[in-house]
């Protein structure tokens, strides 16, 4: 499989490009690269191009970029995972696999029994941190659009703002009635909530349920928060998406 790389800049056929930076240091000490070796790149925006190292320097890593194609790695289902923010690796975790799993957003929020606490500047850079992941993910599995990453939010203040197209709000909640499967199939987005370690309190399934959202279990055992939101993800996948 060839490397993946995601340039932000918008890519252009025929053309070169500079590479600087950890990409340049990543194709040429991580990898070795070599003049002639080829890759594929892409910005973001739905296609992918493959391209062929032209020159490799001390700092910078010249690439020639060939025709675009399209991928048909992106799921046609639009989901959009709020989830409680856990502690360390866990939420890194969620990341790269909804990641992999084709959510379209993630919007990281904290709750009344969250662990972790973040203030503005805090929050921007833990914001970039996801995201970072997200963009790695992305290279990996080969998508070619890269998922919105929120910086993180009091849960109450995003219900109060969340966006009002959206045909499917689902909230887990151990215990519910509702299943995924027992759903009648979306017609536009699913927003799925997923709580933190210590799961959401009676006020916030009420704020929830007051707002919209449906409560549904994913079965009779409590899941670890980054479990239940993997499950989640990819039973959506294979009920509507393109897992089926």
């Amino acid at each position: 499989m060839k490397t993946r790389l995601f340039v932000s800049s918008a890519l252009i056929n025929d053309t070169e490009i500079e590479l600087d930076g950890d990409q340049a240091r990543y194709l040429s000490r991580a990898l070795r690269a070599r003049v002639g070796d080829r890759l594929n790149l892409f910005d973001g925006n739905g296609a992918e191009w493959t391209a062929a190292i032209l020159q490799i320097s001390k700092n910078t890593v010249t690439l020639r970029i060939d025709d675009s194609h399209e991928a048909g790695t992106e799921s046609p289902l639009r989901v959009h995972l709020v989830q409680g923010i856990s502690r360390g690796e866990r939420m890194d975790f969620v990341v790269q696999k909804a990641t992999e799993l084709g959510v379209k957003r993630i919007t990281p929020v904290l709750t009344e029994y969250s662990m972790v606490k973040l203030d503005g500047s805090r929050a921007e850079k833990r914001r970039d941190h996801w995201q970072r992941i997200a963009t790695s993910a992305s290279e990996q599995s080969g998508r070619v659009r890269l998922p919105l990453i929120d910086t993180p939010i009091p849960l109450k203040n995003w219900l109060g703002d969340k966006p009002q197209r959206i045909d499917t709000e689902l909230i887990l909640k151990p215990g519910a009635a509702a299943t995924l499967p027992s759903l009648r199939p979306p017609e536009t987005k699913i927003c799925v909530l997923v709580g933190p370690e210590g799961g959401f309190s009676d006020s916030e399934y009420e704020d929830a349920e007051i707002s919209g959202f449906k409560a549904v279990s994913l079965g009779p055992r409590v899941l670890r928060t980054e479990t239940a939101a993997i499950a989640t993800l990819a039973m959506l996948q294979s009920l509507w998406g393109d897992l089926r």
